[in-house]
């Protein structure tokens, strides 16, 4: 299995956009009110560092995944123990991307279905497709969606434009502060943190070294597009209606109209975060099933596939905050644990001991 540079670049695109202006934007326009786009701008500049600790951490072993290498740096015990909060997100991260898939489904599109029936179909796919190619099959499907998913977002974005009133993003910073204004910036940064995934993925590129600024170029663009909507959210809603909507990017879609011709495109919305949530829930569970094969020595890293299927289903059934679509989650597991520990904590570690290691390692002193 090979990727190239362009596939790392829409992996990266399509798995931070969907659920970023899904979920991202309500707690940020909460916290950081009408200075909720210097918040994600914050996000974007953060998330540019987490991504190159990240990068340079699997650079040291470009043939290795982040299952290999932990254990080389950290030893046997640590390695293992720092692995198990990897597998506790990626793990927890695909059950409730499943669950939260089959709510919004549910109470946008079809209300009648039982939500088991949409995770099952749902997962089906990702396993037929993680299956049959593996992260090289991600990769592809990336390719075709990603492009989709950008022209969907441009276009609603600026159908948008008619309905903007500038006057309600003012006044910049004074209401608010830069506390809170830092403070508005955890919940995105905890989506695009999420590329710390690179650690698994630059095992499998052809040219290693072209994914740091590949994955960068994905961030930077979803970023760019979050931060815009958001923005739009704020001209056409104003801080005190927004931070009051649950979906607020939803809602601004939803008040689209063109000549009283153009509407009703939430349609095209939800197609976006289903796309994305697709790659997204694709690349967790192929480094979920390669990284638990590896784990355990399993020479056939795709019968790690059924196990992974199994317990992430019965998470998606059984974790109480589906219900909440995720935000829950969010608060309360994503930006308090998963991005204090896995995506800086955690990498920053490795960099530091990694980097002891290789300078002093034999190799090294021999040159």
């Amino acid at each position: 299995m090979k990727i190239n540079g362009l596939q790392i670049f829409w992996i990266i695109f399509t798995f931070q956009t969907g659920n970023m202006l899904l979920l991202a934007l309500n707690p940020t326009i909460i916290d950081a009110k009408q200075d909720a786009w210097i918040s994600m701008l914050i996000a974007i500049i953060l998330g540019i560092v987490i991504v190159l600790i990240a990068t340079t951490v699997a650079l040291f072993y470009p043939k290795q995944t982040l299952i290999e290498f932990c254990k080389q740096i950290l030893g046997k015990w640590i390695g293992t123990t720092v692995l198990f909060c990897y597998f506790i997100q990626w793990y927890s991260v695909i059950g409730n991307i499943l669950g939260e898939f089959a709510q919004f489904t549910i109470t946008i599109l079809l209300p009648r279905t039982p939500a088991w029936s949409l995770m099952i179909t749902m997962l089906i796919v990702i396993i037929y497709v993680t299956n049959i190619g593996g992260i090289e099959g991600i990769a592809r499907c990336s390719e075709v969606f990603g492009p989709l998913v950008l022209i969907m977002v441009i276009s609603l974005i600026t159908l948008t434009i008619p309905d903007l009133d500038f006057r309600k993003i003012f006044p910049i910073y004074s209401q608010n502060g830069y506390i809170q204004i830092i403070k508005g910036s955890f919940s995105p940064l905890s989506f695009i943190g999420e590329s710390v995934i690179m650690m698994m993925l630059i095992a499998f590129m052809d040219e290693p070294k072209k994914g740091p600024s590949r994955a960068i170029w994905g961030l930077v663009l979803s970023g760019f597009l979050v931060t815009t909507a958001t923005i739009n959210v704020l001209m056409v809603f104003g801080p005190q209606i927004s931070q009051k909507l649950l979906f607020p990017a939803i809602d601004m879609v939803r008040f689209i109209s063109i000549m009283d011709f153009i509407q009703n495109l939430e349609i095209i919305a939800v197609l976006i975060w289903i796309l994305s949530v697709f790659i997204k829930l694709s690349v967790y569970f192929f480094a979920a099933s390669y990284g638990t094969a590896q784990l355990l020595k399993i020479k056939d890293w795709k019968k790690a596939i059924w196990f992974v299927a199994i317990v992430t289903f019965a998470l998606a059934i059984f974790q109480p905050t589906i219900t909440l679509f995720g935000v829950e989650y969010v608060k309360k597991y994503w930006v308090k644990y998963v991005l204090p520990i896995n995506m800086v904590a955690i990498p920053i570690l490795l960099l530091i001991v990694g980097g002891i290691r290789k300078r002093f390692s034999p190799a090294n002193k021999t040159s």
